[in-house]
């Protein structure tokens, strides 16, 4: 079965940077577009990124270009950079995998159980 497992969150002080990691298994992974979403309780989780199979990336126009995806398909693993952290940015992260990639969080079938990035 389809497994995502999230890493890399923690807490972090305004103007730093985190790497958080998702790595993938049970799913064809090069052949899948791979988000990351964020979510606050009491709000919709929002896209942050999305990376189509060739490599092609997604992005809402809202963070600026601080945030960067990609993914190593060799290990079935695909990453977040995240810079320039503010406390808006705190927030439970999920990698998830879809065969199409949209920043909305209903065109993805598959999701991790999150980590947790505070920035304080």
């Amino acid at each position: 079965h389809v497994q995502l497992v999230e890493s890399g969150g923690g807490s972090v002080r305004p103007g730093g940077s985190l790497r958080l990691s998702c790595a993938a298994s049970g799913l064809d992974f090069s052949n899948y577009c791979m988000g990351w979403f964020r979510q606050v309780p009491g709000k919709e989780r929002e896209g942050v990124a999305t990376i189509d199979p060739d490599g092609k990336t997604d992005y809402p126009h809202t963070l600026s270009g601080r945030f960067t995806i990609s993914r190593e398909n060799a290990k079935n693993t695909v990453y977040l950079e995240v810079n320039s952290l503010t406390p808006e940015d705190t927030a439970m992260y999920y990698c998830a995998a879809a065969q199409y990639c949209r920043l909305q969080p209903t065109a993805f079938g598959y999701w991790g159980q999150g980590t947790q990035v505070t920035v304080s």
